[in-house]
């Protein structure tokens, strides 16, 4: 391990994040992430000004991250309790479970109340897409595509890293994912100046990625999760996104892509899945299929670090 943590420490930790998240929930306020977001967006009004875009680009990237990242790597490496508790609250603060439940149930509630206005403004907050004039098949479809692709962004990947590199590599994985939703758009003025950051991303989520649609097939439709994956997971364009959405929309049998506005232009995406259309009580299910993978992978985590706390100590 690169965090130097001993496995059975690892374990603790990782089940003391997860319940921190689960019953802090995020910051209401002075967020780490929402200040983040901030100094990204300032660097990149300062430096995203030429044709030169990929270079400034890089170099923004590095001026976000490494300093955040070396500051974190020096505190848990201090081999003090001060340093298990930065691993800690490292991992509490990049982790989104409870977050990402208490964004898209919200969702589920207004749909089920026949408040389409509710639901419009509670789904524009979790995705890009244009919802002003989404219909409920619309705000549901987009829901549970969000909960399925936030799983892997928001939880899993950070969990990877953690079990990885500790509190700094989880760090390191929430920050890159953060700019990569901030600068990784292919606008005109991001297409070159986000390239680092979305190349990055893609490069830090290749394993968590299709552990995600590993579990996800694994607790849902087995067989229609690894169909739709190997049928329709290469036909979208994010190497990651593709998998997970794949296997998730297959997983629980429903009919997900399609048609979306994003920044004013619909964009025909590829078909993701088998089956119905979603509905209202689909973003619980999808809800439902995260949590119990996020249960899975915790009981897998702390078992492989306890079996190699049991073989070290032999």
């Amino acid at each position: 391990m690169l965090s130097g943590l001993a496995p059975a420490m690892l374990a603790a930790l990782l089940l003391a994040g997860v319940a921190l998240d689960l019953l802090l929930g995020e910051a209401r306020r002075w967020h780490p992430l929402a200040g983040f977001g901030r100094l990204a967006q300032a660097l990149e009004l300062r430096l995203n000004r030429g044709p030169g875009g990929r270079g400034a680009g890089c170099a923004a990237w590095l001026l976000a991250v490494a300093p955040f990242v070396l500051a974190a790597w020096l505190l848990s490496a201090a081999g003090t309790w001060l340093a298990v508790a930065s691993h800690l609250l490292l991992l509490y603060f990049a982790l989104g479970l409870r977050s990402l439940r208490d964004h898209a149930l919200p969702i589920a509630q207004a749909l089920e109340a026949g408040n389409i206005a509710a639901a419009r403004r509670r789904t524009a907050m979790i995705v890009s897409r244009d919802t002003s004039d989404a219909s409920p098949t619309d705000l549901a479809r987009a829901g549970v595509e969000s909960v399925l692709e936030n799983g892997n962004d928001a939880v899993f990947g950070t969990l990877f890293w953690f079990a990885v590199a500790g509190g700094p590599g989880a760090l390191l994985y929430r920050l890159a994912n953060t700019l990569d939703a901030m600068w990784g758009y292919r606008t005109e003025r991001l297409l070159h100046f986000g390239w680092a950051a979305a190349r990055i991303d893609d490069l830090l989520n290749l394993a968590p990625a299709r552990l995600t649609a590993c579990s996800y097939a694994l607790l849902g439709n087995s067989r229609l999760a690894w169909r739709c994956w190997r049928a329709q997971a290469p036909l979208w364009s994010s190497p990651n996104a593709g998998p997970v959405m794949a296997a998730g929309a297959g997983a629980l049998g429903l009919a997900l892509g399609g048609a979306a506005r994003y920044h004013g232009e619909l964009e025909q995406r590829p078909a993701l899945g088998e089956g119905r259309t979603p509905g209202a009580g689909d973003i619980r299910r999808a809800w439902r299929l995260v949590a119990g993978s996020a249960a899975l992978w915790l009981a897998m985590l702390c078992a492989l670090a306890l079996l190699a706390q049991g073989m070290g100590d032999a």
